[in-house]
């Protein structure tokens, strides 16, 4: 018990200590960076994947003390299904992917630091997919829809979006349409994000339904993210602790008294394949969805359980210890489901005529507290932006992808 007590503690005073490291880094300064030009210029190629240049103008406001000067910067992409990253402009000695958590973004590296009052223009372009979804609003038709990277701690002069005009039936919100490009134009504040959508018919272009995608918008930037949890920890946990730990206590007893207690855990693993369209009606499979949203018809197509001794042959399902659903192989229709169990045993107790003691086997471990606190540290510190020679990733820079739905199942 007060080995348990001890986690819980110590996990309450790293987050907290976190929290106030990011909060005195972000706000003793003041506004470090300004974005004077963001301008994004896209062309739809036959195969319905977009050729996107970026040109952005970054002024450094500060680079004094522990901030230091620019040296490199992360700029969100829509997602991983990106090609043929370039640089376009001389001064990028180095481009590439980065991924922070389920973020993507294009690490830019510079051929020289830049200083206070100096501004970096630069230029870079990349191919991307699965950016539409065939039939969103209305059957024959298929919507784009982009949102730029946007800055948590970054104000945008100038937000520019320039979008070949060719083929396109409609377009929101309203913008500038001239013989070559419609024209989005709009001043951001820090966290703003700014999002287009572009319909064109079925058969402009070779859309695939395999590469559907659906761009959710996430309302939670980074920094309410960080609120959120030095809310819970700030008013919760000191409140909720003491039940917490009575509650713990009075559960042991009661299983101890019943003459159980918790045994080793215990994992499944079932292999699951789905439709990649409805039998019942044709309507296109929702990600991960088991039951169509139109008829409500089962959307799995095959489901078998897998055993531990072939589990342990696979190295990509033996890692798979966690509850939840994981995607499996090449074919986007097979997943794995884990479940993951502690099922109660009975307590073996001495005999009253042994003369000794024996404690009661199968308590619990304090490894799930460190991993709670583990987690939500990545989770609070995750993230891009400016970096300077001493201070990395000062501003959360990305844009946020598609989460992964999981699904519990209990046993």
């Amino acid at each position: 018990m007060r080995k348990r007590l001890a986690v819980i503690f110590a996990s309450v005073i790293v987050l907290l200590l976190a929290f106030f490291s990011l909060s005195s880094k972000s706000y003793a300064y003041g506004p470090t960076d300004e974005i004077l030009n963001y301008t994004i210029t896209v062309d739809v190629n036959d195969d319905a994947t977009l050729d996107m240049n970026y040109h952005i103008e970054w002024k450094v406001l500060q680079s004094g003390g522990d901030l230091g000067p620019v040296t490199w910067v992360e700029i969100g992409i829509p997602n991983d299904h990106c090609e043929n990253l370039t640089a376009q402009s001389d001064n990028i000695e180095k481009i590439a992917l980065s991924r922070k958590g389920g973020d993507v973004l294009a690490k830019i590296t510079f051929d020289k630091a830049y200083y206070e009052g100096e501004v970096i223009s630069f230029d870079y372009s990349l191919t991307q997919d699965y950016m539409y979804e065939i039939n969103k609003l209305t059957d024959g038709e298929t919507v784009y829809t982009f949102t730029p990277g946007w800055f948590d701690e970054i104000d945008v002069d100038e937000l520019i979006i320039k979008w070949n005009a060719d083929k396109v039936k409609e377009f929101s919100p309203s913008a500038e349409k001239n013989a070559s490009y419609i024209v989005w134009k709009s001043a951001l504040k820090k966290r703003d994000k700014y999002t287009v959508s572009i319909t064109y018919p079925n058969d402009a272009y070779g859309f695939d339904m395999s590469k559907t995608y659906v761009q959710e918008e996430d309302k939670t930037s980074p920094g309410d993210v960080i609120l959120i949890i030095i809310g819970i920890i700030v008013f919760m946990i000191p409140m909720s602790l003491p039940f917490i730990v009575i509650a713990v206590v009075i559960k042991e007893a009661y299983d101890n008294a019943r003459g159980f207690t918790y045994g080793k855990k215990v994992i499944t693993r079932e292999k699951i394949t789905y439709y990649d369209s409805c039998p019942h009606c044709g309507a296109p499979r929702k990600d991960q969805k088991e039951a169509c949203e139109f008829c409500g018809a089962s959307m799995i197509k095959n489901k078998e359980v897998i055993k531990e001794s072939e589990a342990q042959k696979d190295k990509d399902i033996k890692k798979l210890k966690s509850t939840g659903l994981y995607h499996y192989g090449t074919s986007p229709n097979v997943y794995i489901r884990v479940n993951t169990t502690r099922p109660k045993v009975p307590v073996t107790r001495p005999s009253s005529s042994s003369g000794s003691s024996r404690s009661r086997g199968g308590g619990h471990s304090c490894a799930h507290s460190s991993c709670a606190c583990a987690c939500a540290c990545a989770c609070a510190c995750a993230g891009g932006g400016r970096a300077g020679c001493s201070v990395k990733d000062f501003y959360n820079t990305n844009l946020k992808l598609r989460s992964l739905e999981l699904k519990n199942k209990a046993k």
